[in-house]
């Protein structure tokens, strides 16, 4: 009988001692090794997520770290992950506040002698991570890797962490990823705590009709793409504008944790050897790299992955003037191309990965704005924000990342024409006409200015 199977019988009036697991960046049951974690731990288990209600306030740039669709998207992730903790006999507790706040409170009031989670890699996460563990000096807490290929005993071979994804690739390529596990196929019993669920409020401004949070979703998806053919012509599709199925599509459900990235690559194996090995398929574990590549970049580089100078001391040539931001977020740039891609983010919450590419450039170059009020903007914005990736793709397009060429200038005509070349996806997205970037008087004066800071 587990240990906490003893301890919650009647006969002893004696505090059990208790497990906290606390979700994050890994809404999903199967190959968590947080959750198995816990499960070994045979104590009452409480499973936790903390909605931090500094998410929803403006920032230095003037915008909310989560806006309306991926906040309906993790609440869509949050739910189906309560409903499968429900499945074993255990719930979800969603409660208000940091981690700060909340999980001080909750290991004095449950005699809790043990705190789990995933790791993150951003820098502010962690360093939360480490103060918690200065409050909380009687507790022991484990953090492990869930969103990762590989752990960090198998980065232990890249002494210095590669200053290119080239020298990634080359180092890491034929290294095997850990292997993904199952589900627990039982969870200990859950002590009560406020549960709130149920409490989380459907923002009614938005619905994303292309995907649905949740492991349950996530997986379907894995199913439904790996039978298709699609993982074969991966390479031929993957710059196009619009379509299902021109990419994969993972990366919502990878970014909230709610699919293994290690299972996605078990399932790519598996499709290779039932049907073949090619181009396309190399190619999404190139990107699957990629990923992994900004994963582990986030955590080496720390608060420097936010520096407006990046990860070394080349400081762009930028201005600011608030109406060219506004009209960039809104759509309303000379480019028809970059304001469709404006436009389909702003209703759905997701944008192709070359159109990402397109509107950064026309930030960075065109418009000569601060990287970061792109960055901040998308990481508001998007399902699949994810905070390696995001920041870290912006600081190579604004040339103070990791790209040796020193940042990367998109033709914005040339790219609609050859990825849009019939103007379906023009058509469909642009709103009104293109506006010329600035409006002056005759003495060369903005008429127009709005105060984002």
């Amino acid at each position: 009988m587990p240990e906490w199977q003893r301890q919650a019988q009647p006969k002893s009036t004696i505090a059990m001692a208790s497990t906290l697991l606390v979700f994050e960046n890994d809404l999903r049951l199967h190959d968590n090794p947080a959750l198995l974690k816990a499960v070994a731990m045979e104590q009452p288990l409480i499973c936790l997520f903390c909605m931090d209600n500094t998410w929803f306030r403006r920032n230095a740039f003037g915008l909310k770290r989560m806006g309306a669709h991926r906040y309906n998207f993790l609440k869509e992730s949050l739910t189906s992950l309560h409903h499968s903790l429900m499945s074993k006999g255990q719930k979800l507790n969603v409660l208000y506040g940091s981690a700060l706040e909340v999980i001080p409170s909750l290991v004095a009031k449950y005699d809790i002698n043990t705190v789990i989670k995933s790791h993150h890699p951003g820098f502010y996460e962690n360093r939360q991570w480490l103060n918690l563990q200065k409050i909380c000096t009687e507790v022991k807490f484990y953090n492990l890797h869930t969103a990762t290929l590989f752990d960090s005993q198998q980065l232990d071979r890249v002494s210095a962490f590669a200053d290119t994804f080239s020298k990634f690739k080359k180092l890491m390529f034929d290294v095997s990823p850990v292997p993904a596990v199952d589900a627990p196929a039982e969870l200990p019993p859950p002590l009560t705590v406020e549960h709130s669920i149920d409490k989380i409020p459907h923002h009614p401004q938005t619905k994303c009709e292309l995907f649905k949070g949740g492991e349950r979703s996530a997986l379907k998806h894995i199913l439904s793409y790996f039978s298709s053919n699609s993982p074969s012509t991966y390479k031929l599709t993957r710059n196009a504008f619009e379509g299902w199925s021109y990419s994969c599509k993972f990366s919502p459900w990878l970014a909230n944790g709610n699919i293994s990235v290690r299972l996605l690559f078990q399932k790519l194996k598996e499709f290779e050897e039932n049907n073949e090995a090619n181009e396309s398929t190399y190619w999404i574990y190139f990107e699957l790299l990629w990923r992994e590549y900004f994963y582990w970049y986030a955590q080496h580089h720390g608060k420097n992955l936010f520096r407006f100078s990046g990860i070394g001391n080349k400081r762009p040539l930028t201005t600011f003037y608030p109406q060219r931001f506004q009209k960039w977020c809104l759509g309303q740039t000379p480019w028809p191309i970059v304001n469709a891609c404006m436009t389909e983010l702003n209703t759905t919450g997701f944008m192709s990965n070359r159109g990402r590419q397109v509107v950064a450039s026309c930030l960075v170059n065109e418009l000569q704005l601060d990287w970061r009020c792109g960055a901040a903007y998308f990481e508001q914005q998007l399902i699949d924000y994810d905070v390696g990736t995001n920041w870290g793709n912006w600081q190579y397009i604004a040339g103070v990342g990791a790209d040796p060429r020193g940042g990367r200038h998109f033709d914005l005509t040339k790219q609609q024409r050859r990825y849009d070349p019939e103007g379906t996806f023009v058509k469909r997205w642009q709103r009104g006409s293109p506006a010329p970037v600035d409006h002056t008087d005759a003495a060369d004066w903005p008429i127009e200015q709005h105060d984002y800071y």
